[in-house]
């Protein structure tokens, strides 16, 4: 039986047809594994998930996430931190595979509704799979991530009792009710580019869709890696949401919806 694995062009280009054919009839693949992203179990048997290619200078090693989590994609990162991915896979050292992200993260991200002043409002929350260094720094300072946000205009969010401003410039592209990205101002004031962006659509729910052509605009909250973790339900998303806020790890906006 195929497992239910998606496997992006990228990573098919880099992996060559015939291993990624054997990966989706599930000659190469593990029916369970524990996501490269929010580190929780999978079962390619029964959930969708993607692969994705960590590519050092000599070496790549191949994982697989919740696609909920993140799309299947290639992602670069140093070669020292693949070679201990590697030793942790041959069982020389006690560290896991995803000891190599915090120096590559990835932004993931999962939709759902959330309810605010009386009504459902379709929501995306970003979360990455580690820290985020400011670019042009080796890291040392820390995670950056919501400092950054600030800094573009995500304002913080103590409580979800009110809806977020209008952010300027920002955009969520729906394309054919999938979602593609999420853009932001161009350098200069030129065309928007892609602040995130699914190297496959990811589908949303019929009701997102609906909230969201209803209304136009999607809110954007976002938090530091391992604030929200991989939530099941909207109930549970919105737990995650809440604590997050009460302990000042929440940033939000409201972006007009792009597409239908």
């Amino acid at each position: 039986m195929p497992r239910m694995l998606d496997v992006s062009e990228d990573v098919r280009a880099e992996i060559g047809d015939a291993e990624a054919d054997r990966l989706l009839v599930g000659d190469s693949a593990p029916g369970s594994y524990d996501c490269t992203s929010c580190r929780t179990p999978g079962d390619s048997d029964h959930e969708r998930t993607s692969t994705v290619l960590f590519v050092g200078d000599e070496t790549a090693v191949l994982a697989f996430a919740h696609a909920t989590c993140i799309p299947s994609q290639v992602v670069q990162v140093a070669e020292d931190q693949l070679q201990g991915a590697v030793r942790s896979i041959t069982g020389s050292e006690p560290q896991n595979a995803e000891g190599l992200m915090p120096e590559q993260a990835v932004l993931g991200i999962t939709s759902g509704l959330v309810l605010i002043e009386d009504d459902l409002h379709p929501a995306l929350v970003v979360e990455p799979t580690g820290p985020i260094a400011r670019p042009g720094t080796n890291g040392s300072g820390g995670d950056q991530f919501l400092q950054l946000l600030l800094e573009q205009g995500f304002l913080p969010t103590p409580h979800l009792n009110r809806l977020p401003g209008v952010l300027p410039g920002w955009s969520v592209l729906l394309a054919r009710g999938e979602l593609h990205a999420v853009l932001q101002p161009g350098a200069g004031g030129g065309s928007p580019v892609a602040w995130w962006q699914a190297h496959q659509p990811l589908q949303v729910t019929e009701g997102w869709r609906t909230a969201a052509n209803k209304s136009q605009n999607v809110l954007v909250f976002a938090a530091p890696a391992g604030s929200i973790g991989q939530q099941p339900r909207e109930d549970l998303l919105r737990d995650a949401l809440d604590k997050a806020a009460v302990n000042g790890l929440l940033v939000a906006a409201a972006m007009p919806l792009a597409g239908t």
